[in-house]
């Protein structure tokens, strides 16, 4: 596992981000549809913010598109974006907002 970062959540380490990224670079080839899972707790509002987030990198995002999956404690709420991003560049951008999300506990 990654060090962490200054908020103490472990993954979100710049080097490790980087490196993660440099892998899927090489694996493929833009523009690409790439799926991403978000984390959060299941408060009002959480998917609408997250929308918002990604609204702001990729004004194309439809978020009708996001499925919600709740947990079976009903304490935490999962969602999936299907992105079709342009570059490394637009996706790690994007991941970098989400991850840094005072309300997303992961991304995936």
């Amino acid at each position: 596992m990654g060090a962490s970062d200054p908020s103490g959540q472990p993954g979100h380490d710049p080097a490790d981000i980087t490196q993660a990224f440099d892998r899927i670079e090489k694996l493929l080839a833009f523009p690409a549809d790439f799926p991403l899972k978000v984390m959060g707790r299941r408060v009002e509002g959480f998917a609408q913010a997250i929308a918002e987030l990604v609204r702001e990198h990729l004004p194309a995002f439809d978020p009708a598109t996001i499925e919600l999956r709740t947990s079976s404690k009903g304490a935490w709420l999962s969602l999936t974006l299907m992105l079709r991003v342009e570059s490394r560049v637009q996706l790690e951008s994007i991941y970098r907002a989400l991850a840094a999300h005072p309300a997303v506990r992961i991304v995936l």
